[in-house]
């Protein structure tokens, strides 16, 4: 009997220990947080919750150098941005194009990826279509972004119902372009802009008009005769330099420079035209420019830079990798605008302007009057009457463009010097 005693004393002491420990509970948080417990000893501990995104792996196909300060680093930039926010694990491949890799072909770029355990894979280049298109096909299990495409596009020209699992993300420039005009327009001392383009199509002939239309519009509004403005376009033939293949951006920008622009608005990935603007800016003159994609980019030469509309692929990317790994992924068609509310904000905003330190004050405060009224939709230079290059009707009197007529852009605008077409 006394020991029964005894023996049920001790089982209430541990009873009492283990309710004691019991408190003592260890959370686990989404996103990679430190959780921080105390034990019954008064010991603290730390423990690190797993990320949603552990052990996913993704692929990343850049068609330029991923330090390029332009086109190629800013989807580089958004793949350190998914890892960071998932857990997630980034493959990627710089310089697929035919001159950086003639014996590369997209295609097998993705089935290496593929092969080293991706099970997403983002092809940021235009230039990319065949070969994403001809991958997609060939591992219909595997989700892909086309950036900048429209394969997914149901009411576009090359769309492909045939290819479920490619979807298409590109962001609504043409705002950030009509922004660097503006601030190119309220700068300029000669009248003179020049725009250094890449290759010739659909999307390099509508961000070329935009800056034309934002230059234009705030020009006019500090109560200038836009016959006074002159806008000139070259295109160098592809998306950066190539020797031998495009012409030099380094000789076309000061081309335009001894032509008497004294501002020089970049359309290539690469920072050429802002380099070429420090040396002459360094050797007394008057000259800005404006670089284009990364938001950096003005850090080659922040004296003379005014600012630089930038693509932050970071928060629609990730959005792409959360529905993948909830498996909700759809293959669908974004054309994303900025986030009027900040164009800024990095984890919401598309299409971003980072005003340059040579952008003076006044400039600075009717550039902001013109954002906000592009934003709450006050201002829209895509309204007629617009015409096109060859005098023919763009927009008619008062027609506001569709996403169709703007997508597909056929010429450059009436009152633009340079070429429509290669």
């Amino acid at each position: 009997m006394f020991g029964l005693l005894i023996m049920l004393v001790l089982m209430a002491m541990i009873a009492a220990a283990c309710s004691d420990s019991s408190d003592d509970t260890t959370t686990t948080a989404a996103g990679g947080d430190e959780t921080t417990t105390t034990a019954a000893g008064g010991d603290e501990t730390t423990t690190t919750a797993a990320m949603a995104g552990d052990g996913f792996t993704f692929g990343m196909i850049l068609v330029g150098p991923e330090n390029d300060h332009g086109w190629s680093q800013a989807h580089f930039e958004a793949g350190k941005y998914i890892e960071a926010n998932t857990g997630a694990t980034m493959i990627s491949l710089d310089t697929v194009n035919t001159a950086d890799r003639p014996e590369t072909s997209v295609e097998q770029v993705v089935d290496d990826m593929v092969e080293q355990g991706a099970s997403l894979i983002f092809a940021t280049s235009d230039d990319m279509r065949d070969g994403i298109e001809a991958a997609a096909a060939a591992h219909p299990d595997v989700p892909m972004i086309w950036s900048s495409g429209d394969s997914a596009w149901a009411d576009g020209e090359g769309y492909r119902a045939d290819l479920p699992n490619l979807g298409n993300i590109m962001g609504q420039m043409e705002y950030g372009k009509m922004i660097a005009g503006c601030a190119a327009a309220l700068t300029t001392e000669t009248g003179s802009i020049s725009y250094l383009g890449a290759l010739i199509n659909d999307e390099t002939r509508r961000f070329a008009n935009a800056v034309y239309l934002g230059a234009e519009y705030c020009w006019e509004a500090a109560g200038k005769n836009v016959a006074d403005l002159n806008f000139a376009v070259n295109w160098i033939g592809f998306w950066f330099n190539i020797p031998g293949v495009t012409l030099d951006p380094t000789e076309v920008t000061n081309a335009f420079y001894d032509g008497g622009a004294d501002v020089v608005i970049s359309g290539i990935d690469t920072t050429e035209a802002l380099v070429v603007a420090g040396q002459r800016a360094a050797a007394g003159e008057n000259v800005w420019s404006i670089p284009f994609d990364f938001v950096g980019a003005c850090s080659e030469a922040p004296e003379i830079c005014l600012g630089v509309p930038y693509f932050n692929w970071g928060p629609s990317y990730l959005g792409v990798v959360e529905s993948v790994l909830a498996g909700s992924f759809t293959a669908d068609f974004q054309w994303l605008p900025p986030d009027w509310t900040d164009i800024n904000n990095p984890d919401t905003s598309m299409i971003g302007w980072a005003t340059g330190d040579a952008l003076s004050s006044d400039a600075t405060a009717v550039l902001d009057t013109f954002v906000a009224g592009l934003g709450d939709g006050s201002i829209n230079l895509f309204v007629g009457p617009l015409n096109y290059q060859d005098g023919s009707v763009f927009l008619g009197d008062g027609e506001v463009a569709t996403d169709d007529q703007i997508w597909y852009t056929k010429q450059l605008l009436e009152g633009m010097e340079g070429a429509s077409s290669a």
